[in-house]
């Protein structure tokens, strides 16, 4: 569920790189800005919206990634991670191993991730598809499945090696320079095989190659795929486009802790799956005009439409600092949400300068004490209703409900 990996050395000199943009824009006294757009009076009437000062751009809330890896920053680094749009084009091959021989039939294998990708379509408001070529035969991996080393924490060399002898394996009976990524799935017999990493190519080293194409993204399923069905592909896929894990590498008494069951990036079989707003923001899958943005002190009055139909206007953001905002979306059961526990106006912080695993968005609890409905867990019961406020007093951040309906909010803004 968890995994990217990657050498220390790239790491390193993509984590100095940005770091080096980060302190440039700092001491130019600006923030990184997406592209421009025009300035919009609001939709709702004049008396209702008008902000105290103008309402400023998307453009000004999009915050830089200073991480030097996935994280919730705006710019990212295309020519590490693929584009999520259009269709990409996928293979998927079948390994077993001489440790363990497969006896049921791939296609049983794929039934169990291949509806991702329709969901994948869904929530990414049909704005990327994955086209998955399945080669329905197994193919024998040249050592034992133990020989491999899954384990949490394995380096990227083990899992490029992995990925190396399967597509050898399948090379005879796959054209692979027709594709932008591929799954490999192990037999169900391979027990070693335990989890499920996703590969990013490390520019500059050998890599894969196959049939004049470099490999450049692979996810690579486990077992655990038997546990966490269609959505994990809607998880690992999501981090070749950069995006981070949001729940907790380090577990304590809750993994889950910092967004409970929202968004497929934390819990993958969480009662509210659809990706964050800004994630989808982040992806292009939201457009600037769908952003209402607070950067600068007053206030908007703004109709937020439910981020699982992708239309209107999905997002209000208040930037508090050079990587830091507080986010406000509506969340309704439909689309990719129809397990919801709540629904409301759901807000959360998001800081892009917080690495995978440790909290890039934290979702603000508006029932810290209530517990929770069966079936349902903390967090899930966040969102805030109508008459509602959330507030933080030392960054100058209100955020009131003001009115609700099926569709989605009615919220205002302030930043002091």
């Amino acid at each position: 569920m968890r995994f990217l990996v990657i050498s220390p050395g790239r790491r390193a000199a993509l984590l100095s790189a940005v770091l080096a943009g980060l302190l440039l824009v700092v001491a130019g006294m600006t923030y990184a800005k997406a592209s421009p757009v025009p300035r919009q009076a609001s939709p709702l009437s004049k008396a209702a919206s008008t902000p105290s000062t103008p309402r400023d751009g998307a453009a000004d809330c999009a915050l830089p990634g200073t991480t030097g890896w996935t994280d919730e920053g705006h710019r990212t680094d295309t020519s590490v991670f693929q584009r999520p749009a259009g269709t990409i084009k996928a293979a998927m091959v079948f390994v077993d191993f001489p440790d363990a021989p497969a006896t049921e039939s791939p296609a049983d294998d794929a039934a169990q991730v291949t509806p991702g990708a329709d969901w994948v379509w869904q929530a990414s408001y049909g704005k990327a598809w994955l086209a998955i070529t399945q080669y329905r035969h197994w193919v024998r991996m040249p050592h034992a499945s133990t020989d491999y080393h899954f384990q949490r924490g394995f380096s990227h060399e083990t899992h490029e090696a992995y990925i190396r002898d399967a597509v050898a394996a399948a090379d005879p009976g796959v054209d692979f320079s027709q594709f932008d990524m591929i799954y490999v799935v192990p037999t169900k017999n391979a027990s070693a095989i335990s989890f499920t990493p996703t590969y990013i190519y490390e520019p500059g080293t050998a890599g894969v190659v196959a049939d004049g194409k470099r490999i450049k993204w692979a996810v690579t399923l486990g077992q655990d795929m038997w546990h966490w069905g269609p959505k994990l592909l809607g998880h690992e896929t999501a981090h070749t486009f950069g995006l981070p894990d949001l729940y907790a590498f380090d577990a304590g008494n809750d993994a889950h802790r910092f967004v409970g069951g929202w968004d497929v990036m934390g819990l993958i079989s969480g009662a509210g799956p659809q990706y964050f707003g800004w994630e989808s923001w982040k992806l292009g899958w939201t457009g600037d005009n769908q952003v209402v943005c607070r950067a600068s002190a007053g206030s908007d009055t703004v109709r937020l439409t439910a981020v699982e139909y992708g239309s209107g206007t999905t997002l209000a953001v208040i930037r508090t600092g050079p990587t830091s905002a507080y986010v406000v979306e509506s969340r309704r059961a439909v689309q990719a949400d129809t397990g919801l526990c709540a629904t409301g106006a759901l807000v959360y912080k998001v800081d892009s300068s917080v690495e995978t695993g440790k909290g890039p968005i934290r979702v603000m609890d508006a029932n810290p004490d209530a517990t929770p409905a069966s079936g349902c867990r903390p967090l899930d019961d966040a969102p805030y209703k109508a008459g509602e406020s959330f507030t933080d007093p030392r960054a100058g951040v209100r955020i009131d409900v003001l009115h609700a309906d099926g569709d989605g909010d009615t919220v205002r803004i302030t930043k002091s």
